[in-house]
């Protein structure tokens, strides 16, 4: 290299970097939100979408499982692809087939055509995870991960928040059709967004990221040494696989239940058809919640976080389960299982990206976004078929046997972490 590339000083006190790319990060987490409302604005839909597209709920159902199939087959083989595009067009690009995709669903003329919408939706889904994921940590110095994941993750939440309670709202007001037009528009203005304000990182700067430990004039923490060389096999990865078990696992769980959440309230916990959508803005300001617990917090400790959001989980779908027949008990413990979970996601990710070496964080993360869309499509997948024959009941009951599985994994997954 020609050009010397020097380090900000550090304090004693504390590292020095650059400036926090806050308005960078801002711009991500808008992009998420579009795609995380597109993938799972079907689980407040499903009453409407059933009756007008004449297929059972179940069915509606299964187009989050193969949205998150079309991710999980997809996001890998597109990141090997294109590791050579600029992150910045690929962000842009993909936002536009969200909304291309979007847009096709509010004019499926049948169930058909809208289940392979959804597949091509899910493919640039998948590699949109894969990149975003990764972006954040380009633009950050490694002490300063939890917190950008947080922010970025943000989108995701207020998905949550804003994103399907608006929506279902909207679909029960007009049409299930009109959310989906709207997600395909806004979609389009997030693209031109991205297009003008994301800061941009090409793979030549990721490369030399790797080399000087520099990026976007932030100083990473982990030394260029930490990169194995070319054809070694990398110390970190049994136990980044083994954490993408455990997501994968959890996220059966979550869904098997959440994919099915809008019958569930209304025939378990008796909640009128037209206070859903308030219930899940409810549900999601909880989700809120539990994120910015996670990045002010917890962002340094994302072990303690993770364990926390389990155990309150485990707590609130118990509460749920005992007590769905009591209105005002379910309704605090479907608020609290919001909190507790919102926990979770942002940190596992931030766990995720500390334990990967910097040679293997782009498909670390591309793993992680397959295993988290391998426990979508199961959870739906499960719960549909549970719904169908065992019933409603069912449900929750799946989900705490899964976190128990998932809690085992996770142990074995910080022992393996520490060994290396």
């Amino acid at each position: 290299m020609t050009t010397t590339v020097k380090a900000p000083a550090r304090s004693s006190a504390a590292p020095t970097a650059a400036r926090f790319p806050l308005g960078g990060l801002a711009v991500l987490a808008t992009a998420v939100f579009m795609a995380v409302t597109a993938e799972v604005l079907p689980t407040g839909l499903l009453p409407e979408m059933s009756a007008d597209l004449h297929a059972s709920e179940s069915q509606i159902g299964l187009l989050v499982t193969y949205f998150a199939v079309a991710v999980v087959c997809s996001a890998v083989p597109l990141v090997a692809v294109t590791r050579r595009f600029p992150r910045h067009t690929l962000i842009v690009g993909v936002l536009l087939v969200v909304a291309i995709t979007s847009i096709l669903s509010a004019v499926a003329p049948d169930y058909t055509f809208l289940a392979v919408v959804r597949v091509l939706g899910g493919m640039a889904h998948g590699l949109f995870w894969a990149v975003v994921g990764t972006y954040s940590v380009h633009l950050v110095p490694k002490h300063q991960i939890g917190r950008a994941v947080a922010i970025t993750s943000g989108g995701g939440t207020a998905a949550f928040v804003l994103g399907v309670p608006l929506g279902t709202m909207l679909g029960q007001a007009f049409t299930w059709r009109v959310p989906f037009a709207v997600i395909g528009v806004l979609a389009l203005f997030a693209a031109l967004l991205i297009l003008k304000k994301l800061p941009r990182v090409s793979p030549a700067e990721r490369e030399r990221s790797r080399r000087v430990g520099v990026v976007s004039g932030a100083v990473l923490d982990a030394p260029p040494t930490l990169a194995p060389h070319r054809g070694r096999f990398d110390a970190t990865v049994p136990a980044v696989a083994l954490l993408c078990l455990v997501v994968a696992t959890l996220i059966v769980g979550q869904n098997t239940l959440y994919t099915y959440i809008t019958p569930f309230m209304i025939s378990s916990m008796g909640v009128p058809a037209s206070s859903v959508g308030l219930l899940l803005f409810v549900y999601g300001v909880a989700g809120a919640l539990g994120l910015v617990l996670a990045g002010v917090v917890f962002s340094r400790r994302p072990t303690l976080g993770v364990a926390v959001g389990l155990v309150c989980t485990a707590v609130s779908v118990t509460v749920l389960t005992l007590f769905t027949s009591n209105i005002v008990v379910s309704v605090v413990a479907f608020a609290v299982w919001g909190a507790s979970f919102g926990l979770i996601p942002s940190l596992m990710q931030a766990r995720l990206l500390h334990i990967a070496s910097p040679a293997i964080r782009d498909t670390a993360n591309a793993f992680y976004s397959t295993s988290f869309n391998v426990g979508i499509a199961g959870g739906a997948f499960l719960g549909g078929i549970l719904l169908n024959g065992a019933g409603l009941g069912a449900l929750p009951v799946t989900y705490l046997v899964l976190m128990v599985v998932a809690g085992v994994l996770l142990v074995f997954s910080w022992r393996i972490a520490r060994r290396h």
